[in-house]
């Protein structure tokens, strides 16, 4: 029912709404398991992407979104579970190797995985180093990456703003990156880098952005 929904009335309401850009859809393939590796600049990306893509795609979300209670928590759980949203625990390197399992698992069920290799939206609108995870998943699993470069959600959903404004949004998939030579070596440190490097720098082409040779990490809580 809820995949009903998504279909039948959030994708033709987003849609007709925001009018959003969309080249490249025939790079994402129509079947079987596949990484879409994005670039992150709003919160709102891991809605525009399952929105505008031809296919079901999978994001892994913090639990908390599907625990709350009442009629916040309700909602809560009805948009993130529409959207395609897995619950998982963050926060140790326990919960990280437990989050790229349960990415692992939807691989392996022949289905679209989104993630975002920076790790953690981008503040200033730069690209920042890759983090390994998207390596080890591709490796892993063996299945192809379809970079994706997002202009413009920083736009609609502003860090610390709550209401969505109309603005537009580009979306562009590229064309999938295949790296079967390098199947079976995601214990390999230096697989891991080259997979990453050349994810990040497929999305870079998509995106136009200027490059940070840093990652992106999350701000200190005063």
């Amino acid at each position: 029912m809820i995949n009903l929904i998504t279909k039948l009335v959030l994708k033709p309401v987003a849609k007709a709404v925001y009018r959003p850009v969309i080249e490249g859809l025939e790079n994402v393939p129509r079947d079987g398991g596949v990484i879409l590796a994005s670039n992150h600049l709003s919160f709102i990306d891991s809605v525009v992407i399952p929105l505008t893509a031809p296919r079901q795609v999978f994001f892994l979300a913090k639990a908390e979104y599907f625990t709350g209670t009442g009629v916040k928590g309700a909602l809560s759980r009805a948009f993130f579970g529409a959207i395609n949203a897995v619950p998982v625990e963050r926060g140790t390197y326990r919960s990280a190797q437990a989050s790229l399992e349960s990415a692992l698992e939807i691989l392996r069920d022949g289905k679209a995985f989104g993630i975002y290799p920076e790790g953690t939206r981008s503040l200033d609108g730069r690209l920042y180093r890759g983090k390994t995870g998207v390596a080890w998943l591709a490796l892993t699993a063996g299945v192809p990456v379809v970079p994706v470069a997002l202009e413009g959600p920083e736009q609609i959903l502003p860090v610390g703003k709550r209401i969505p404004r109309l603005r537009k949004v580009t979306v562009r998939f590229g064309e999938p990156l295949h790296f079967s030579e390098l199947h079976g070596q995601a214990r390999t440190a230096k697989a891991r880098r080259q997979v990453t490097d050349e994810v990040m720098a497929a999305i870079q082409a998509l995106s136009g952005q200027e490059t940070a040779e840093v990652y992106n990490e999350r701000p200190m809580a005063a």
